[in-house]
């Protein structure tokens, strides 16, 4: 017996008690995921657990006070040598009002692929973080912008409020709009679909780069 027909035997067996006119959704189905999480949302464990899943993916991670978030964003883009940066709407303007001779790049209205190619960096927010994941999750609120704009610029410059961060997916899916465009990024884009080596920047980012604002 193949696999194929070893699963649907199974199935078969477990629906011979099952009336014909029994339909799925006249069975209901208790869902009770956990819906509270260790550590607690924004905590200390909740930031530093964040931080440790991020540079485990490869990622570079940086804790910061709020008061110090331009000079913060102006230092991650200064030490990257970036000097054409692309901003969302809603992202505060003076995060990026340093260092001087930035070419700011505004995406209204929407830049094109080529544009995007050509910029050194993307600065966005975030509508919330997974610590035990090492998850950011953008749904394209006020701050992150279109799934372009982190997808084609080669380095990803994402800031995170501790309020933000919770411990499971549970948590998170509970603070998300599912109707809106979510977009999950765990580390910098890579795959080892081909030929089992490891491949970054195919579908994303070569580079991301985390502010967690304590």
């Amino acid at each position: 017996m193949s696999g194929r027909e070893e699963i649907l035997s199974r199935i078969r067996r477990a629906l011979t008690d099952v009336p014909d006119s029994e339909r799925p959704e006249d069975v209901p189905v208790a869902r009770r995921y956990m819906r509270g999480g260790t550590p607690a949302p924004g905590s200390a464990e909740a930031i530093a657990m964040l931080a440790e899943r991020l540079s485990d993916y490869g990622a570079s991670v940086r804790l910061e006070d709020y008061e110090d978030t331009a000079p913060a964003v102006a230092g991650a883009l200064t030490a990257r040598g970036a000097r054409r940066v692309v901003i969302p709407p809603g992202l505060p303007e003076e995060w990026c009002a340093r260092p001087s001779g930035l070419d700011v790049l505004h995406d209204e209205p929407p830049l094109s692929v080529g544009e995007l190619d050509v910029a050194d960096a993307v600065v966005t927010t975030a509508a919330t973080a997974i610590a035990s994941t090492g998850t950011l999750v953008l749904d394209g609120g006020r701050g992150q912008g279109r799934r372009a704009l982190t997808l084609v610029p080669d380095y990803h410059l994402c800031v995170v409020r501790a309020e933000q961060i919770v411990a499971s997916v549970p948590e998170a899916l509970d603070r998300l709009d599912p109707a809106r465009p979510l977009t999950l990024i765990s580390g910098p884009s890579a795959t080892s679909d081909i030929e089992l080596d490891r491949v970054e920047g195919v579908h994303g980012p070569r580079t991301l780069e985390v502010i967690i604002l304590r």
